[in-house]
């Protein structure tokens, strides 16, 4: 999982960075508006408006911005209507790549992300290509100095998580998807900080990189998650920490 969980955490980081110039707002009122519209207004009956909402409070969106987002989902406001497309490809060294968009002008972003993989010694590939190295997870990632883990474990696994696994001083818990909001729950309930909880696409195999193909990997993961349309990004690579630590970018 260190591909996953190293890239996780630094996603995570950025999305700080990213919200002080409103790059991350953008995008997650993009999710909360297609969330409203696909599911409702009401959080408590709509786990992705919910997951989305947890989002906007994370990097310290303002409450009203949050509701004209889920007004416009809903259709109580006027608004852009998005649309959601997914793509699949390869990057450097043959790496699956994943990426989940809403756009409102599908030909723009199909552009845009053929130039960012191409630019990058990627591809895009055809619909099916590269979804079956993926499952969809719920995922949560502590540092483990920080945390007891005897007690991540046991209120993991209580909570119906499928595993918990130690590597590179970073603890993972994995559930089902169905599973997430009670684990989620559970630490909460606690008091136990994660890192990175969400729920996501985890690889089932992972592809190691080294020398230039890393650093055009890591270049093509930052130009796919700064493109405005770009929600998510999902891949296979398995870089070492110090290679990502001194990528800049």
């Amino acid at each position: 999982m260190s591909g996953h969980s190293k890239w996780a955490q630094i996603k995570h980081k950025k999305a700080v960075v990213d919200a002080k110039r409103g790059k991350i707002f953008t995008k997650i009122i993009k999710e909360m508006s297609i969330a409203a519209r696909m599911g409702g207004g009401d959080p408590d009956k709509n786990p992705r408006l919910r997951s989305a909402i947890a989002n906007a409070k994370s990097v310290n969106m303002p409450q009203e911005n949050i509701i004209r987002a889920i007004k416009r989902g809903t259709g109580e406001l006027a608004g852009v209507l998005y649309e959601s497309i997914n793509y699949e490809g390869y990057g450097p060294g043959g790496v699956a790549v994943l990426v989940d968009t809403l756009t409102d002008n599908r030909n723009r972003t199909t552009s845009e992300v053929r130039h960012l993989l191409s630019k990058n010694n990627g591809s895009l590939g055809e619909n099916g290509c590269v979804s079956w190295l993926f499952h969809q997870r719920g995922y949560f990632l502590f540092d483990r100095e920080s945390v007891d883990e005897d007690k991540v474990m046991e209120l993991a696994l209580e909570a119906g998580a499928e595993d918990v696994r130690e590597e590179d001083g970073r603890l993972e818990v994995i559930s089902a998807p169905a599973a997430f909001e009670d684990v989620k729950r559970a630490f909460d309930a606690k008091g136990l900080k994660y890192l990175v909880g969400e729920v996501t696409m985890v690889p089932q195999t992972y592809v190691k990189l080294t020398g230039k193909e890393a650093e055009q990997m890591l270049r093509l993961m930052n130009a796919l998650e700064d493109c405005d349309d770009v929600q998510h990004v999902y891949a296979n690579f398995d870089i070492l920490d110090e290679i990502i630590e001194v990528f800049k970018g």
